[in-house]
């Protein structure tokens, strides 16, 4: 039988937050995150990951292609002299790229961390139907940003009532940014 000392027992493995998305383009709305997570969390450490083609987006097209938005986010990341990891663990997995996969698949790969999902309060309502959106609700913790006009707050009081969640925790006082990357899109 193998012994492990109580206080090693109860160490808390490092927290990693991820920031999912297609970065379609990268704005200084999600530099300001990512600003954020490392100046106002106890994260250990703090990744980009960048999603070849989210399932939500498909037929929507993308203005670039992957490649391109990966090069640019890790440029962007480096001019805004951000100790940020830009990943590309999607481009390795298989089609569909759902967050649910990729989760389990980085725990799978790196079982001494705790792997935190960072979504927008604009995309939290959405999250109980996104594929084995419960999953995500029981195994990982969850940061929410907020979004000008949006209240996320309701929801994630009510998401934390739920049985089995694993916590649900809005940065309520962080700075809001009404920037979005289609609207750059748009603009062009």
């Amino acid at each position: 039988m193998i012994s492990i000392c109580r206080r090693c027992r109860n160490r808390k493995k490092p927290q990693v937050a991820l920031l999912f998305g297609s970065f379609n383009p990268i704005h200084e709305g999600h530099l300001a995150i990512l600003r954020y997570l490392l100046e106002h969390t106890k994260a250990a450490e703090v990744r980009l990951v960048v999603s070849p083609q989210s399932p939500f987006k498909k037929g929507q097209g993308l203005v670039d292609n992957a490649e391109a938005r990966l090069a640019a986010a890790r440029e962007a990341v480096v001019d805004a002299g951000l100790d940020v990891m830009v990943s590309d663990v999607e481009f390795h997995l298989p089609e569909p790229w759902y967050t649910i996969d990729t989760l389990h698949f980085l725990q799978e790969q790196e079982p001494d961390k705790e792997f935190v999902l960072v979504m927008g309060g604009d995309n939290i309502p959405s999250l109980e139907h996104w594929h084995n959106g419960d999953e995500i609700l029981r195994d990982f913790a969850i940061w929410v940003y907020p979004r000008p006009g949006t209240d996320a707050q309701p929801v994630v009081d009510r998401l934390n009532a739920l049985p089995d969640t694993k916590g649900v925790t809005l940065f309520a006082t962080a700075p809001q940014n009404s920037i979005s990357s289609t609207e750059i899109r748009n603009r062009k």
